[in-house]
């Protein structure tokens, strides 16, 4: 029926913990609501076209009375009209194609194509990730484009048919053991480009040896809200580390930018290597970071964690001083300084239990 999870406890006469105990149980993907219902055109509207058309109004002139794109009244106009001219435009036609369109639940891509179903599933019982499921259908069956799904396609199809009991199998087939699949949003919305930007793979080949020191790891630790952040940089070879306070007064590209410089413009030229950071936006000023410090910045490839693993781990370890939900701006950077002291004297068995300091130091006096 396509009910949203704040709906249901009112539908059934239960309470929120016992669905969301037996969702837990049964496995599936959590339905969302129409975040905005606005932007669906309503019955007057397409009341409202045909009339317009009547008139002989164009697409745009259409789209600027009613405040839609063209776009969108053209597909309404071609749906509505099946497939004849736009004086065979029927409102509610339209209105019922789109009502029918969205109705829940629909027919699962995947099961609805036999030849597609088998293959996936062999995949699955090979033991490979729905991502690579879907790499190696394209790459095997380039001129098949009903054989392409995303990966999304894939999990939905495993949550849903897992309702009912599958939850051993459900688990068997998916690396996390989840029963509740979580759709990760459009890469479309979040893809972010960074002028200039040097990928990871074109790091200098001693940056991946920790045996020579000056390669660095950052990226941002994000306080309470997403309203302040500290920069946190970490030394690859030592494991030594360095905090950076970000003026919550500036935005966060300039503030990522002025701190950074400020901390390691004045590091010693041995440990001016390079810097891999994420791709996050707030180093889209990183150039003009390089060219003040004498870092190179290259960039981990995206949603690529273990890239960064040095940093990954240390950013855990300084939860410890400021937990998730804390406001970060209320810290000082001698507050921040503290805090790094106390981290680069912790002795680490990776440095068989030496400390960053002592390891650092050891690595200048060479």
């Amino acid at each position: 029926m396509g009910t949203a999870f704040r709906q249901m406890p009112a539908a059934i006469d239960s309470n929120r913990s016992t669905i969301r105990d037996y969702l837990n149980l049964t496995g599936g993907i959590p339905v969302a609501a129409w975040k905005d219902p606005d932007r669906l055109l309503t019955l007057e509207e397409r009341f409202r076209i045909k009339e317009l058309l009547v008139e002989g109004r164009s697409l745009r002139a259409i789209a600027r009375t009613l405040g839609r794109s063209p776009s969108t009244i053209s597909r309404e106009i071609r749906r509505g009209s099946h497939g004849a001219s736009r004086a065979h435009y029927r409102p509610t036609q339209g209105h019922r194609i789109s009502w029918e369109r969205r109705r829940r639940p629909k027919a699962l891509k995947i099961p609805s194509n036999p030849l597609l179903l088998a293959l996936v599933q062999q995949g699955l019982d090979d033991k490979l990730s729905p991502e690579q499921v879907v790499g190696r259908l394209r790459r095997e069956h380039p001129n098949q484009p009903e054989l392409h799904v995303s990966h999304e396609t894939v999990y939905k199809t495993i949550y849903l048919q897992a309702r009912g009991g599958l939850k051993r199998d459900l688990q068997a087939l998916t690396r996390t053991g989840r029963t509740i699949r979580h759709p990760q949003k459009s890469t479309s919305r979040r893809r972010t480009h960074i002028k200039d930007l040097i990928p990871i793979w074109e790091r200098p080949a001693e940056a991946l040896d920790r045996s020579i020191p000056g390669h660095w790891e950052g990226d941002l630790i994000v306080g309470k809200g997403g309203k302040s952040a500290i920069a946190t940089i970490v030394e690859r070879h030592s494991n030594y580390l360095i905090l950076v306070r970000l003026d919550p007064d500036k935005g966060r590209v300039e503030a990522t930018r002025d701190g950074l410089i400020d901390k390691l413009a004045g590091l010693p030229d041995t440990l001016k290597g390079s810097l891999t950071w994420d791709r996050g936006t707030e180093m889209a000023r990183h150039t003009e970071v390089t060219r003040m410090t004498g870092i190179d910045i290259y960039f981990a490839d995206p949603h690529a964690p273990w890239q960064r693993a040095t940093n990954e781990n240390t950013n855990g370890l300084l939860r410890q001083y400021f937990p998730k939900g804390t406001a970060l701006s209320v810290f000082s950077q001698d507050d921040l300084d503290f805090v790094a002291d106390q981290m680069n004297r912790r002795p680490r068995k990776r440095l068989e239990f030496a400390t960053p300091y002592e390891t650092i130091q050891q690595a200048l006096l060479r």
